[in-house]
């Protein structure tokens, strides 16, 4: 049985947790200052996680928002890959790279469940406003509950 959407929630949190990790192991490592474009999976990891923090109480935004931004850290991640072992052979940045790829694949993977399981998951919609029934751009047609025009009074 698949774990409900909040568990899957929950799950992605903690894995963006291991993201934020390599992002603030990059941003604070000295290479950055020589190596700028290495900002780019720090900038990417945080553009994420803002995203998806502000909805966290519900599980269908959440994977709605986190499917909208995964693209966007999948190009970061891939090219923070190439970038790395330039900025420094050292096996921190080595095993940043591993990590960071991972959460990128968990999170996807994750994101796939939850879209599906709050895709199939329906709410009622209460309609509070009356909906119109229909717009006219013509300002020749009659609006529905628009009272005529009042005619114009004989000049005296």
């Amino acid at each position: 049985m698949p774990a409900p959407p909040d568990e899957l929630l929950s799950q992605c949190q903690t894995v963006l947790a291991h993201a934020w990790m390599v992002r603030t192991f990059v941003k604070h490592s000295t290479e950055v200052e020589d190596f700028p474009e290495l900002m780019g999976i720090v900038r990417a990891v945080f553009d994420l996680s803002r995203a998806v923090e502000t909805r966290v109480g519900d599980p269908a935004e959440y994977f709605r928002m986190l499917d909208k931004k995964l693209p966007e850290l999948r190009r970061a991640v891939e090219k923070f890959a190439i970038d790395a072992p330039h900025a420094s052979t050292h096996t921190n940045f080595a095993q940043a790279v591993i990590s960071i790829r991972a959460s990128t694949e968990d999170l996807a993977r994750l994101c796939s469940l939850g879209t599906q399981l709050t895709s199939t998951i329906k709410v009622p919609i209460s309609i509070t406003k009356p909906v119109p029934k229909a717009v006219f751009i013509s300002e020749n047609v009659k609006r529905e509950n628009e009272s005529p025009p009042t005619p114009a009074s004989p000049p005296v």
